[in-house]
């Protein structure tokens, strides 16, 4: 990894919580609207909360989801948070928005029949398969969510760690360089901090090119 750990500023409201969680696992990180510092970035984190509609009108008037596309694309090392995993879908039932198109697959409402909606506060967290991301956070471990709204992948071996609120969903989703919770780490005390921090760890390492050549090679194209 080379160049500065980037957060993506599109005015989302979890962007100054976010950066201060990053600086407190690593360097202080730059918190830019830039797009030329999204191309520049050595690790890019893209937060968020609240409606698909309004992510992806701020993130197009500021020219940013064009570079956020091609940054994943070239096989960098990319985090997407609550709103950030939501973005990499194709389209959104809220208001049926097109996203990025990163993943495929359908940003789906939870059900009348789960109960409360949202689905705020704290729940668990199974791992399903091994990442570095993962590393030392126990399966079913409790994290920070808020949120109306679940990844339903086309392709479910993107799903990394499940949650089960009424439905099971994909609360944690990762393919070669992209990984994105649904969570909130910010949020999430000792486990979400570790969230960061393994992600920038892993961003830095050799594991890293070696096992993001070999799943983008192996990935279907897509979008």
């Amino acid at each position: 990894m080379s160049g500065p750990t980037v957060i993506v500023d599109y005015d989302a409201g979890n962007l100054r919580s976010v950066a201060r969680a990053v600086a407190r696992v690593d360097e202080p990180p730059l918190v830019s609207a830039d797009p030329a510092d999204v191309d520049r970035a050595g690790a890019l984190i893209l937060p968020g909360v609240g409606a698909a509609a309004d992510t992806m009108y701020n993130l197009r008037i500021r020219n940013l989801a064009d570079p956020i596309a091609a940054y994943i694309a070239a096989g960098r090392p990319f985090l997407g948070v609550c709103m950030g995993l939501q973005a990499l879908f194709d389209r959104s039932e809220e208001n049926d928005q097109e996203c990025l198109g990163v993943f495929p697959g359908v940003i789906r409402r939870f059900p009348a029949t789960v109960g409360k909606i949202p689905h705020m506060g704290w729940n668990t967290v199974e791992w399903v398969r091994d990442h570095p991301i993962a590393q030392d956070i126990p399966s079913d471990s409790a994290f920070y969510f808020v949120h109306s709204f679940y990844p339903d992948p086309a392709d479910p071996a993107l799903a990394l760690g499940t949650t089960e609120y009424g439905v099971t969903f994909p609360s944690v989703v990762a393919r070669a360089n992209a990984v994105a919770t649904q969570f909130h780490p910010e949020k999430s005390s000792d486990h979400g901090l570790l969230v960061y921090r393994n992600f920038l760890r892993w961003a830095r390492s050799p594991e890293f090119a070696r096992t993001t050549e070999a799943e983008l090679a192996a990935a279907p194209r897509h979008g």
